[in-house]
């Protein structure tokens, strides 16, 4: 030291002598290394710090090797990382607020310390102050935890993810004591959206970034680990020159892991070029570990409305299919239930046919992307389609950019980039699948193909209802088909073989009769002839008029009218339509005629029958009394099951007072 350092003129002692007293007495802990980092001097504080009984335990032994070895977590720390000693190299002093000490025993305390060159007889040595910061950092921590606990209390009452990760940043900001905080979410597209931001921050929520170069948010998505970056004038890319542009010089990140996925990642940075705290990546993940609890929550939540969702929609398709609703409605429905509940872009319900075609019978989609219903394309190459009919499993297609086959093909002009795809199993048999897609460059989440299912199997069974009914409709058909046919063939038998008998004994009645000679029997039988034949005519028009075989519905029923007791008025064209059609719209509109002479007390009535989409609707109307009923018994409930039969519907409209409607429409196909 020089003479111009102090002035102890009149003292006794020399300036040497005055410097030892003042580093003995002051209760800072401080220890001098020479040029070759061994320890030359440690007053009482700091030995006392370190946990020796005297100063001889400490002098001549390398300072780095005794006292800063390695690191928290027990890893080697080499000497030349270690920036204590480096005031003898380079002649800077060196501070840093938050680092460790190891004592005698071995145990680890919080240091900060202050380190300068000091000149000494065999060249440059330091001079070492610490301070123990337990005390400190036990004040820290306790406000570590108090934030943490006011994160954790918005986790535990659900809030929104939006305000537990505005909470966490300003936390996060305020416990590390640094200036930018951000909060970002991976994107599929190799992209990060900061979610959250705090401070004097250069981005705000909502921002999009390419993940490029050795920023924090690229290295953390790279490695799945913590990391730190310490000068961010070497980070290239546009993340790089924001933070520079911020003047950041250094910062420290965090995974965000939600169910064992790297989700996003928590990052702090500083303007200073200090060295963050060694624990910075330590405390950070603390507050990570709550933001993926809030995550995890909210999808849990969003996975149980999913759910009730899901199986709400069910029960509508359900009950769809159970009312018997046409296969087309319930395809219609299903397929805009599914797309809605999956998050798809598009859906499509496929019939596979036997001669190995893909055709679409039902389709939806956000954007008009879907295949259009009755497309025909072939089964080939590797399309979902493909997959499906092969396994007979749900499965998925994550890309049709290289798939082959026409449908891939048609699929990629529509702009679907992937498709889920489940089959639809109709008595043990894959009559088709139903497949759902996205034109987003994300496929739809893995096991979405499993939910896929539970539709699937909605369509299999409204398939199955259908194919029976249709079998029933058939079966009913054919019986009154082969019904109408016996009826005429009865009718025929009976004009041909006892009307003509009983013709030719009239005849033969008549011309005995016109001799003048004939007795009263004679009289007698030929008139019993007349009225048998009269009644044998009325029978055979009651099985199947003739009028109806020969002339159709419209001339039938005009005879019905011209026998009727009440004026009737008909307007039906002379068109003809299929036997079974006719015989089951005359007899409906011969018991309707039946009804209104027996019980209407009606003063006119119509009958209109005309062909509608492809059906034939017939009406008959009267002005009556009203009051009719399809009652089990009658002879309009019968006319019921008969036009059912041919999957057809009877309505009766009767109010009391106001006449009655009696509506039939039988399909002609």
């Amino acid at each position: 030291m020089s003479e111009s350092s102090t002035d102890m003129r009149g003292w006794e002692f020399g300036a040497e002598d005055f410097l030892a007293a003042v580093l003995q007495a002051t209760a800072q802990p401080i220890w001098v290394v020479d040029a070759d980092g061994l320890i030359r001097f440690a007053n009482p504080a700091a030995i006392a710090a370190l946990g020796y009984d005297s100063a001889d335990e400490l002098f001549g032994r390398p300072s780095h090797e005794t006292i800063h070895h390695s690191h928290p977590d027990g890893t080697p720390y080499p000497a030349d990382e270690c920036p204590m000693l480096l005031p003898r190299t380079t002649g800077q002093t060196i501070s840093r607020d938050d680092d460790w000490f190891f004592r005698r025993d071995g145990s680890m305390f919080p240091v900060s310390y202050v380190s300068v060159p000091i000149d000494v007889a065999d060249g440059r040595g330091a001079v070492v102050a610490f301070t123990d910061i337990t005390e400190r950092r036990d004040i820290v921590l306790g406000q570590e935890q108090a934030a943490l606990r006011r994160v954790a209390t918005l986790v535990a009452q659900g809030a929104r993810p939006a305000d537990v990760f505005a909470a966490v940043a300003a936390e996060v900001a305020g416990v590390l004591d640094l200036p930018h905080v951000d909060m970002c979410r991976y994107e599929p597209d190799g992209t990060a959206t900061v979610i959250g931001a705090a401070g004097d921050h250069p981005v705000r929520p909502g921002t999009n970034w390419t993940l490029e170069g050795t920023s924090l948010t690229s290295l953390v998505k790279r490695t799945g680990r913590a990391a730190r970056v310490d000068d961010y004038s070497k980070i290239r890319g546009g993340l790089g020159e924001v933070a520079r542009a911020a003047g950041v010089h250094a910062g420290v990140g965090a995974p965000i892991v939600v169910d064992g996925k790297v989700w996003g990642v928590i990052s702090a940075c500083s303007h200073t070029r200090a060295p963050l705290p060694p624990d910075a990546e330590a405390r950070l993940s603390q507050f990570t570990d709550l933001v993926a609890t809030a995550i995890s929550n909210t999808q849990a939540r969003e996975d149980l409305q999913r759910l009730a969702d899901e199986q709400e929609a069910l029960r509508r398709l359900a009950t769809l299919v159970a009312q018997g609703a046409q296969p087309s409605v319930v395809f219609d429905a299903v397929a805009e239930e599914t797309g809605r509940l999956l998050g798809a872009t598009t859906v499509n319900l496929a019939h596979f046919t036997p001669d190995g075609f893909n055709l679409t019978m039902s389709g939806w989609s956000l954007r008009g992307v879907h295949v259009p219903a009755g497309t025909r394309l072939p089964i080939e190459g590797d399309s979902i389609n493909a997959i499906v009919r092969r396994t007979a499993r749900p499965s998925r297609c994550d890309t049709y950019e290289h798939a082959g086959g026409r449908l891939a093909a048609h699929l990629r002009h529509l702009g679907i980039r992937s498709e889920i795809g489940a089959p639809v199993l109709v008595q043990g048999q894959v009559w088709g699948g139903l497949f759902a897609g996205t034109d987003e460059l994300e496929p739809l989440p893995p096991g979405t193909e499993f939910r896929l299912a539970d539709f699937a199997e909605l369509i299999a069974t409204a398939v199955a209802n259908a194919t029976a009914r249709s079998e029933l409709v058939a079966s009913r058909a054919r019986i009154v088909q082969a019904a109408d046919v016996q009826r005429r063939r009865v009718v025929r038998d009976l004009h041909d073989g006892a009307q003509q008998r009983l013709v030719h004994a009239l005849m033969t009645l008549q011309i005995a009769a016109g001799r003048g000679d004939a007795s009263e029997e004679v009289l007698s039988v030929l008139d019993d002839t007349r009225a048998a034949i009269d009644e044998l005519r009325e029978l055979a028009h009651g099985l199947h008029p003739a009028i109806l075989t020969h002339h159709g519905l419209g001339a039938a029923v005009q005879a019905l009218a011209d026998r009727a007791p009440v004026p009737v008025t008909v307007d039906i064209a002379k068109e003809r339509y299929p036997p079974q059609v006719e015989s089951a719209a005359y007899f409906v509109a011969a018991e309707a005629l039946t009804n209104v002479a027996k019980y209407a007390q009606a003063k006119s009535v119509t009958v209109s029958a005309e062909r509608r989409d492809e059906r034939l609707i017939l009406v008959v109307a009267d002005d009556g009394v009203g009051g009719a009923a399809p009652s089990p018994g009658t002879g309009l409930a019968g006319l019921d099951d008969r036009v059912a039969a041919l999957a057809g519907t009877l309505v009766v409209e009767s109010p009391q007072g106001a006449g009655t409607i009696v509506r039939a429409e039988i399909p002609l196909g």
